[in-house]
């Protein structure tokens, strides 16, 4: 048991340390991304500022004095200006005066491409798109103001470029990607204990089965023993009873794990055979009722002695929900694709948030009990005879209807 319980706190540690190691690949993952995010927009800011720069030198170049030649006195490089305005082949930019007239675009995808080429004409469908990419830069705070002069004021708004946009989604596509990672990883850790866990079931059902093997022959031996000397019939018929019904238990337990082999019956007579055995076990406070319609009677692949299981061990969670006093009734019918057999009681009743949890393994209500027979009723009906068991009504103190759908042979 200790080693058993090392196993479990080491998986444990290792699924916190999974987490834990994740959280922080992602942690780091965003930091340096929105370093570099801020980076780069740090740079395209200083780039915007000297294209505001050149605009500035271009404009002023006009008042500037002349020489006798007509050429400007001062020493400003016209083409080093123009080239750094040029340059700027990736920032969407917006140059407007002090009134938002538009002056200059660049780099903006426009719906009327015929004047993409020629920044200082702008034609009206353009300039419509241009007027709200306008209207939505001048909220945001890549601008920047360009003083011409003491009267002239330009204004220079510009969107991040597609890199540093791009980038700028980079860090979240990283999460989701991590997080696609560590929930794979998750429901992969939870698969492999779901195996673990059902090779232990089957392997202790198998162990089990053949565990009463030997003493369940040699009660048999001994309950022809018992008539051969003269033990009065019922008694020893009684007894041979609950030997056979050993039997049976036993053979169900060896079936576990393994498709079992099914055979045609039809689900009236096979409701019936299968609370036989209850019928005189249940306490006499407990009515128990079985309505069946010939005419809705069909016919299904069974595991008869699987199948009985089920109906026994719904009886009995329906008496011990009773306290062994009220009412059970099970109702068989059928539909256009599926034999249906509900089984309502009057017993205490499941709350709506346990509906899916009672099929669950360890899931009880009970002071005493593994919580493991829902759980083997649920996938003997839906894996062995691809079917479906669901609680269709349930109210806490009233009662508790369980359903079960089963294919009809068509």
């Amino acid at each position: 048991m200790a080693n058993l319980r090392n196993i479990y706190d080491s998986r444990r540690i290792w699924k916190i340390a999974l987490v834990a190691i994740s959280l922080m690949l992602v942690a780091l993952f965003l930091f340096i991304s929105n370093r570099l995010v801020k980076d780069l927009a740090a740079q395209e800011r200083d780039r915007m500022e000297i294209w505001a720069n050149a605009t500035k030198e271009l404009a002023t170049m006009n008042s500037e004095p002349v020489d006798s030649l007509g050429n400007p006195a001062a020493t400003t490089d016209v083409d080093f200006l123009f080239s750094i305005i040029e340059g700027n082949r990736t920032i969407p930019v917006l140059l407007v005066d002090d009134e938002d007239n538009i002056l200059l675009h660049r780099n903006f995808r426009l719906p009327d491409p015929v004047d993409s080429l020629m920044p200082y004409e702008i034609s009206p469908l353009n300039m419509q798109f241009l007027e709200k990419k306008l209207k939505r830069l001048k909220g945001g705070s890549n601008s920047i103001e360009i003083r011409i002069d003491d009267e002239t004021t330009q204004y220079l708004y510009y969107e991040d470029s597609t890199v540093l946009r791009r980038l700028a989604y980079y860090p979240y596509i990283q999460l989701a990607v991590l997080l696609i990672f560590i929930a794979v990883a998750y429901f992969a850790l939870i698969s492999v204990k779901k195996a673990e866990q059902n090779k232990v079931w089957v392997g202790l059902s198998k162990e089990t089965a053949h565990q009463l093997g030997t003493p369940i022959s040699s009660l048999m031996a001994w309950t022809q023993m018992l008539e051969s000397m003269g033990v009065e019939k019922e008694i020893v018929g009684d007894m041979d009873k609950d030997v056979h019904r050993l039997a049976m238990i036993a053979d169900r337990f060896s079936k576990i794990g393994s498709m079992p082999d099914k055979e045609l019956a039809y689900i009236n007579e096979a409701v019936e055979t299968s609370l036989e055995y209850m019928r005189t076990r249940i306490p006499k406070h407990v009515a128990l009722t079985i309505t069946a319609n010939d005419a809705t009677n069909c016919g299904v692949m069974l595991c008869l002695p699987l199948f009985a299981w089920v109906m026994e061990n719904l009886t009995k969670n329906a008496v011990d929900a009773m306290d062994g006093e009220g009412r059970l009734d099970i109702d068989v019918s059928s539909d256009d694709h599926d034999a249906v057999i509900l089984v309502r009681d009057t017993g205490k009743g499941i709350a709506r948030k346990n509906f899916k949890n009672v099929f669950n393994p360890g899931f009880t209500t009970k002071k005493r009990g593994w919580g493991l027979g829902l759980t083997l009723v649920k996938r003997i009906i839906e894996e062995y005879h691809g079917g479906h068991i669901y609680i269709k009504e349930s109210e806490v103190g009233v009662g508790t209807t369980f359903a079960i759908e089963i294919p009809k042979v068509s």
